[in-house]
C-alpha cells in the first residue's frame, strides 16, 4: 500500500510539474504540459487507476496551494480525470461468454473502438469548459477566439493582423473543432506512449491489443451525421455540435490509419506506403488528415478491412 501511494505521489509531482511548465515560456514547455497527462496514465496502467487517483489529487491539492482554485480545477478536468478513467477503461475485462457460460481463463478486454469513444467524449467535456472560459454564449466565445487568433497570427507572421479580417472570421468558425481535433490527437497520444511504456516493462495487466482492428461502434456515425448538421447553427448548439463533430472526425481519421495498416498488410512497398502516409499528415497537414478521416468513414459504411481480411491468408504476427 506504502508503494502504492508513493508511486502516486511522485506521478502526481511529475504531471503537475509539467503542466505548469507553462510559466516559463520556454518552447519545450508545449511538449511538457502537452505529454502531462503521461506520468498519471503510467501509474494508472500500472498499479491501477486508485494509483492515479492518489497522484492526480495529491498534484490538485498543490496546485491550489501555489497557483489558486481556477487552476487546480482545470488541471484535474483535463488532466487526472482522462488519466484515471482511461487507465480504468484499459484495465476493464471480464471472463469470455460462451453459450452464456464464463470460459476461464480467457478474459474479454473493453474494446479499443469504445475506449477510443470515451477519449472523445472526454475531449468534448475538456474542449467546451475551455471554450466557456472565454464566456457563456456563441458570440462572446467567437470574440474571444477571434481577437487570440489574430494575435497568434500577427505573432507568426510578423505583420498587423486585425480582428475583423475576412480571413480571420472565416478561420474562427473552424476553432471549436480545431480545439477538438488537437485535444483528441494529444489525449490518444499520452495513452498510447503510457500504455507502451507500461506493456515495455511487463506491468500491464491485458495482453497488447491488435490496433488495425479498432472500430467505432456503428451508432457513431450517426451521432456524427446529427453533429453535422447541428454545425450550421449560430447559437451554442452549433457551436457544440462543431466540438463533437472535431472529436469524432478525428476518431474516424486514427481508425483510418488502422484501415491502411490491413491493407496494406503482404505488400512488399507497405514500409514505404505507410511511411508516406505518416510523413504526409506530419509535414502537410490538412488535406492527409481528411484523407484518412475520409478512408476511416468508408472502412465504417463498407466495411475494406472486413473484405479485405476474407480474401487473404491469416494475419502476419507483426503489425
Amino acid at each position: 500500500m506504502m508503494a502504492l501511494v508513493l508511486v502516486g505521489l511522485i506521478a502526481g509531482c511529475a504531471s503537475a510539474l509539467m503542466f505548469v511548465s507553462i510559466i516559463s515560456h520556454e518552447l519545450v514547455s508545449l511538449v511538457l504540459i502537452i505529454l502531462a497527462p503521461t506520468p498519471l496514465m503510467v501509474a494508472g496502467l500500472a498499479w491501477g487507476p486508485f494509483c492515479a487517483a492518489i497522484g492526480g489529487l495529491t498534484a490538485m491539492i498543490g496546485l491550489s496551494a501555489v497557483f489558486g482554485l481556477p487552476i487546480s480545477i482545470g488541471y484535474g478536468l483535463a488532466i487526472v480525470l482522462p488519466a484515471w478513467w482511461l487507465g480504468h477503461l484499459v484495465l476493464l475485462g471480464r471472463p469470455r461468454m460462451s453459450n452464456g457460460v464464463p470460459t476461464e481463463p480467457e478474459l474479454e478486454w473493453y474494446p479499443i473502438g469504445r475506449i477510443l469513444l470515451w477519449i472523445a467524449g472526454l475531449v468534448v467535456l475538456i474542449s467546451m469548459a475551455t471554450l466557456l472560459t472565454f464566456g457563456t454564449d456563441a458570440t462572446t466565445i467567437n470574440e474571444a477566439l477571434r481577437q487570440r487568433l489574430a494575435q497568434l497570427l500577427q505573432l507568426m507572421s510578423g505583420s498587423v493582423v486585425s480582428a475583423n479580417d475576412p480571413g480571420v472570421q472565416s478561420l474562427v468558425g473552424f476553432m471549436p473543432a480545431m480545439i477538438a481535433m488537437s485535444s483528441m490527437t494529444t489525449l490518444t497520444l499520452n495513452l498510447w506512449l503510457a500504455a507502451k511504456a507500461v506493456a515495455t516493462s511487463g506491468r500491464l495487466r491485458r495482453p497488447w491489443p491488435d490496433l488495425r482492428t479498432t472500430a467505432l461502434p456503428p451508432m457513431t456515425l450517426v451521432a456524427l451525421c446529427v453533429a453535422l448538421a447541428f454545425c450550421f447553427s449560430d447559437e451554442m448548439v452549433g457551436m457544440i455540435a462543431k466540438v463533437v463533430s472535431g472529436a469524432l472526425l478525428t476518431a474516424y481519421m486514427l481508425t483510418g490509419f488502422a484501415v491502411l495498416h490491413i491493407l496494406t498488410r503482404g505488400s512488399k512497398s507497405r514500409a514505404f506506403w505507410l511511411g508516406t502516409a505518416y510523413a504526409m499528415v506530419v509535414i502537410l497537414g490538412v488535406w492527409p488528415v481528411i484523407a484518412m478521416m475520409m478512408l476511416g468513414l468508408a472502412d465504417a459504411v463498407f466495411g475494406f478491412r472486413e473484405r479485405f481480411l476474407r480474401n487473404q491468408p491469416p494475419p502476419l504476427s507483426t503489425p
